[in-house]
């Protein structure tokens, strides 16, 4: 007797793209998020920001604006997520299966337009969105929105109108104000926001964190100084960072440019003396990791004169003796304190760096060494902008090349992978 084939049926969990559920972490498994994904060039993000949710365990089904589908085919959602998309509202009534009371988790905007906005806040409901938002904001599924427009358009009275009426029914995710723009978060800055609403906080939460930043200026007479071309950036990002995971910040600040971090215990110094003298008296007490930023002179003057030096000499001879390397006393005053030094160099060759940030780690007896050139052309020509080699005894990890922000994020998760 003849056997018949039988063909199996396929089901979802069979979508190749569902092979990266849960690879970062079960924290949102079993949670259903919708992605509402609205008419802004940003929506390109939007796939980063589905897979994140995905690598953590969540289920993303998503809603594609029309005006979306013109930048991105809906099929690319579906072979991001694994799930077919809503670009239409049909007799299957998506809008409530999705939104209705208890279908869902979560709603997210991401990004979110001055438009979508303006029709939640007003009860409009003319596109798949809109009326799924309209349906979620009824049956009190949390909404978090993720705004991108222009800055003359978020500066509008009438968006910020829209804002303040929905300010304590959503949630909002601040945008970037960069370039004349209110350009969306980040995917991984939302996906921390989404992780903290589920209950799941940083290994960073309560950690006493001491930060030293900014240049030195070491002084040759009143009104000559040697220092560092340093805007202390870096420190500043990686503190704003660390404060929003939770942490207890303690910034001791040098001269630099940028507005010191909110939120973090400011202590303002000039000379490497200064530093090294607040961050030992800041060290009796303890601290979880100390991470050192600053951009400290290497050579400070043998005398400071206490009258300006006459400029009518054609050579002038100015003696400099080497500055005490602080991180170096680190592990003196505090052992078991996790150290990150900061290592720069220019022109050096991947290979280079990595070997210069091994032994920068070995002579300070850190945990972790960040190793950056800012020699090359494309640092000089954007200094806001960076890539990192993160070292420690058994690894060595290459950032792309991003803004600084997004490095201090980067950072910011390889300690947290090291800390206990």
């Amino acid at each position: 007797m003849k056997r018949l084939a039988v063909k199996k049926k396929t089901s979802k969990r069979d979508h190749p793209s569902l092979d990266i559920v849960s690879s970062y972490g079960t924290e949102l498994a079993g949670k259903k998020i919708i992605l509402c994904v609205a008419g802004s060039v940003a929506a390109y993000k939007a796939i980063e920001l589905a897979r994140l949710l995905m690598r953590h365990g969540a289920d993303v089904k998503c809603v594609a604006s029309n005006a979306v589908t013109k930048l991105i085919q809906p099929e690319y959602f579906k072979w991001a997520t694994g799930n077919d998309v809503v670009t239409k509202l049909t007799g299957e009534l998506e809008h409530i299966k999705l939104a209705d009371y208890n279908q869902s988790d979560l709603l997210i905007v991401y990004p979110a337009t001055a438009n979508t906005l303006g029709k939640l806040a007003n009860g409009i409901d003319d596109t798949p969105i809109s009326t799924i938002l309209t349906v979620g904001f009824g049956s009190k599924i949390p909404i978090v929105m993720c705004l991108a427009m222009h800055a003359s358009m978020y500066d509008n009275l009438a968006v910020k109108k829209n804002i303040k009426f929905l300010k304590n029914k959503i949630e909002f995710i601040s945008p970037i104000m960069n370039e004349g723009k209110a350009k969306s978060p980040e995917p991984e800055e939302v996906l921390e926001n989404i992780l903290k609403k589920f209950g799941f906080s940083s290994k960073m939460k309560n950690k006493r964190i001491l930060i030293a930043a900014g240049p030195t200026i070491e002084q040759i007479d009143p009104i000559r100084a040697i220092t560092n071309q340093s805007s202390g950036k870096t420190g500043v990002s990686l503190a704003s960072e660390l404060i929003s995971a939770g942490a207890k910040v303690t910034f001791v600040y040098g001269q630099g440019s940028e507005k010191p971090p909110k939120g973090a215990k400011i202590i303002n110094v000039t000379s490497s003396k200064e530093m090294h003298m607040a961050i030992k008296s800041e060290l009796k007490k303890k601290m979880d990791i100390v991470i050192m930023a600053a951009a400290v002179a290497d050579y400070i003057p043998i005398n400071q004169r206490k009258n300006k030096m006459k400029s009518s000499e054609s050579v002038m001879n100015i003696k400099l003796k080497k500055s005490p390397k602080i991180i170096d006393q680190i592990k003196k005053y505090q052992k078991d304190v996790f150290l990150v030094g900061f290592k720069a160099e220019t022109n050096l060759t991947q290979s280079q760096l990595i070997r210069s940030a091994k032994r920068k780690l070995k002579e300070s007896s850190a945990d972790m060494i960040i190793a950056n050139d800012i020699g090359s052309f494309r640092y000089k020509k954007n200094p806001r902008n960076n890539q990192v080699i993160i070292v420690d005894s058994t690894t060595n990890f290459v950032s792309s090349w991003t803004n600084k922000e997004k490095i201090s994020r980067i950072i910011r998760k390889q300690i947290e992978v090291k800390i206990r």
